[in-house]
């Protein structure tokens, strides 16, 4: 192989990505990092020796609602090491025992990072935690908040129910304050069921027993964990919409407790300058309108920020938020549908990611990692990420959000082959879970788009898709839905002729699909060409060799060949965007620009950076 392949590493004092130079991957063996409890890594990331029971994800992990105080934190992270058993399924919970097992929150059990590093159908996290008093002063409520927990799970404290949750990418809350005692530790424990691929529920990629292109389960909790004191009446989720006309927002308020009598106040800044403000009832729909609008762009990232009152009787709750002011829709351009960003045609060139981790499977191990996926799509000259089969913690979109990345939203998958098995109660829950993601991440400004199904997995019949995109569509008419990414793949085959988006898969492609007279068009994934660097692989995994190249020139080549004619035949047939697989390797597909290790940059970033902006340009003309 020739060529100078950059290789990347972290200072762990700082958390930011260093590059130096490699004049051949024979020099770059494995990382055979030790984790914190001394376990190897079978695949190290540059982040996974920063990682500690002392600093597991400690930034806060919502930042579109978050209660600041600089001087007396709002919140208490429960991210750290908790006591973990696995369970039978058919035992009591264990209240006052202490378990043997030891795992690090937030971590998936199956990760190395956990510390357990097996998985279990059944599983108990207990945890003793002293709450400040300050939380519960002057009448305060404590809320204990989950990310996410894989998939079902359920939640005591000293012994009280006090939370039940299924769905294994949503987030939820519950109220706490009833069954603390006082003083001393409080006793959390967690009953979780994790089925993995063995029940009909969302799933994405997780497989037990994971081979080409499914991977690794991700079970137990796998987003963070905290607690946070309230009123009796508070701020559940702000949503910020752009209005048409571009010039202000509707504000949408979701509380916890009575709205009766509750007034919502909200103010906009930009760089700190006040542009805006509106009040009025908290369950109703406030109008801001902004002086001078600035409009949010992938060349233009710019969010504005708000605070937020609520005011109910003598009880006060204040947030802060942040959102960006865009559209998205399709519109006649050049006399066909194209997908048109603030009123301008636009080419969303992705790459399809996946958001897997060799050391944390579905958990970033920190945040500059986090981070670090998405600025390096962006410098490569990327404007949109497909983001595949998964959900992400808040933070990821934040860094969307803040860096300039257009996201098109998968929902995650039910299991491949379940189409003929599906129960109406499956269906319906799968409904439930579609419309609780949509509500949950519509505040997202990078969020441009949902697509229900991909290559119909787990998709029971070609109107499904259709009654999907008409559901998504209810609950959010403002963003693009794409009812079936690959159309004329694999499962369930054929068009539903729905939703705003025709979208078929070509490998190695591109597909050159053209708009139709309702729906623009896009290629949904294309591309996948394979080159596995040694010492940054995934051990004792096949690799699927489609598209293999033989060396980092042929990469680079077909790279820059393939996505030439998006510009030369793609953007004059009108199509609106495409989806290279993908950005990283995974487990074992060898078909990312970087290695699944994210130490090794595969192609020359400054060519791929120059055929990316060409058809970026080239798609903006009318």
């Amino acid at each position: 192989m020739t060529g100078n392949i950059k290789l990347w590493s972290v200072c762990a004092c700082m958390g930011m990505a260093v590059a130096t130079g490699f004049a051949s991957t024979a020099m770059a063996a494995a990382d055979q990092a030790a984790v914190w409890n001394g376990n190897v890594a079978p695949l190290a990331t540059p982040w996974t020796a920063v990682v500690s029971p002392d600093n597991a994800l400690p930034d806060y992990p919502r930042p579109q609602l978050a209660r600041p105080s600089l001087a007396h934190p709002q919140w208490l992270s429960l991210n750290g090491l908790w006591e973990y058993a696995p369970s039978d399924g058919s035992g009591a919970p264990p209240f006052g025992q202490t378990l043997k097992g030891r795992v690090l929150v937030p971590y998936p059990i199956e990760s190395v990072l956990s510390g357990v590093q097996e998985h279990s159908d059944f599983m108990f996290y207990r945890r003793l935690v002293s709450i400040p008093t300050t939380f519960t002063s002057r009448g305060q409520h404590v809320r204990l908040n989950f990310g996410a927990v894989d998939y079902e799970a359920t939640v005591y404290v000293n012994g009280t129910q006090v939370a039940h949750h299924a769905g294994g990418y949503t987030s939820f809350s519950a109220d706490i304050t009833s069954a603390l005692h006082s003083p001393g530790p409080q006793e959390i424990v967690v009953a979780v069921h994790a089925p993995v691929d063995s029940a009909n529920v969302m799933v994405g990629k997780q497989r037990l027993k994971p081979e080409g292109i499914f991977y690794t389960a991700a079970s137990g909790i796998w987003q963070s964990v905290w607690l946070e004191p309230v009123p009796a009446t508070s701020l559940a989720q702000l949503d910020f919409t752009p209005e048409r006309s571009l010039d202000g927002f509707t504000v949408r308020a979701r509380l916890h407790g009575r709205d009766e009598g509750a007034t919502l106040h909200v103010t906009a800044y930009a760089n700190g300058t006040a542009v805006g403000e509106a009040s009025g009832p908290a369950g109703q729909p406030l109008h801001l309108s902004i002086a001078h609008p600035h409009l949010w762009s992938p060349q233009d990232p710019f969010l504005y920020t708000f605070d937020a009152a609520l005011a109910q009787g003598d009880q006060h709750d204040e947030v802060t938020s942040y959102a960006g002011l865009r559209t998205i829709t399709v519109e006649k351009a050049g006399g066909r549908n194209r997908i048109v960003l603030n009123g301008k045609p636009t080419f969303l060139l992705a790459t399809l990611d996946q958001g897997y981790w060799p050391d944390g499977i579905y958990t970033a191990p920190t945040d500059a990692a986090l981070k670090f996926d998405i600025q390096k799509t962006k410098d490569l000259g990327f404007n949109t990420i497909r983001k595949h089969i998964k959900v992400e913690p808040a933070r990821w979109y934040y860094w969307a959000d803040r860096i300039g990345l257009m996201v098109w939203q998968d929902m995650p998958a039910l299991p491949t082959g379940s189409n003929d098995k599906l129960s109406d109660a499956d269906k319906a829950t799968f409904r439930a879970d579609v419309s609780a993601i949509v509500n949950q991440l519509k505040g997202e400004t990078s969020i441009i788009g949902w697509i229900p199904f991909n290559e119909g997995w787990g998709q029971w019949s070609i109107p499904a898709a259709a009654e999907l995109a008409a559901q998504i569509k209810q609950l959010d008419p403002s963003r693009l839905v794409d009812a079936r990414s690959g159309a004329n793949c694999c499962d369930t085959k054929g068009d539903p002729h729905a939703g705003d988006v025709y979208d078929v898969h070509d490998y190695q492609g591109p597909g050159l699909p053209s708009p139709d007279a309702r729906r623009a068009a896009i290629d949904g994934e294309h591309g996948g060409l394979t080159l596995g660097i040694p010492g940054h692989v995934w051990p004792n995994t096949p690799i699927n060799p489609y598209g293999a190249v033989k060396d980092r020139d042929a990469l680079n080549t077909g790279y820059v060949a393939n996505t030439a004619v998006l510009r030369d035949k793609g953007v004059p047939k009108g199509m609106s965007g495409s989806v290279y697989t993908q950005i990283t390797d995974v487990e074992g597909e060898h078909n990312g620009l970087f290695t699944y290790d994210r130490k090794v940059e595969k192609v020359d970033e400054s060519k791929v950076r120059a055929i990316n902006e060409a058809v970026i340009r080239a798609g903006a003309q009318p």
